[in-house]
């Protein structure tokens, strides 16, 4: 499937791997933090390991920049704690690769929302480094166009009940 991206901006995901309390589940992940660039590591490097704790160099990915969503990257950058979302997919646990894939790393709050609603993926924000920070806003400020918004009029008419009829139809007969 082609892309529709202007500008892609190459990321490393971090995810750290800890013990569970649970007697349910062997191990909680969550992403941790994301690479700006593509790391020479190769995906599932353990880089580092405190107490139960252990953290991966998970792979790479791509965040793509559209045009026609400046208004959410602009939002998300005057947040005050500017984010990114990443996407992990649980692999089936009889495999013998690694637990998760990495599905893909955005920077539209929007996107990154609706991302949480459903199936099992798992959905994280981690801090938007600063290097991406200011890739986004040079993109915001070449192609963002302020649309202004226009709220529907309501039809004033009256409302049509199902199983009503019209006076025209009646005296049609």
């Amino acid at each position: 499937m082609r892309s529709t991206a202007l500008t892609r901006i190459a990321v490393g995901v971090v995810i750290e791997r800890c013990k569970a309390k649970s007697p349910w589940l062997d191990f909680l992940w969550r992403p941790i933090s994301v690479l700006v660039g593509t790391p020479s590591a190769t995906p599932w490097t353990q880089i580092g390991q405190e107490g139960d704790a252990t953290t991966f160099y998970a792979g790479e990915a791509a965040i793509e920049l559209h045009r026609t969503e400046t208004a959410n990257y602009r939002d998300n950058l005057s947040s005050g704690t500017p984010a990114l979302w990443v996407v992990l997919r649980p692999r089936p646990t009889n495999s013998s690769r690694p637990a998760f894939n990495i599905l893909m790393v955005t920077a539209d709050p929007s996107e990154g929302e609706a991302l949480t609603d459903a199936g099992n993926d798992l959905v994280a924000t981690v801090p938007m480094p600063a290097s991406i920070i200011e890739t986004i806003e040079l993109f915001i400020a070449e192609h963002h166009i302020e649309r202004p918004f226009n709220k529907r009029q309501r039809d004033r008419g009256e409302p049509r009940l199902p199983g009503h009829r019209s006076e025209n139809t009646e005296n049609s007969k």
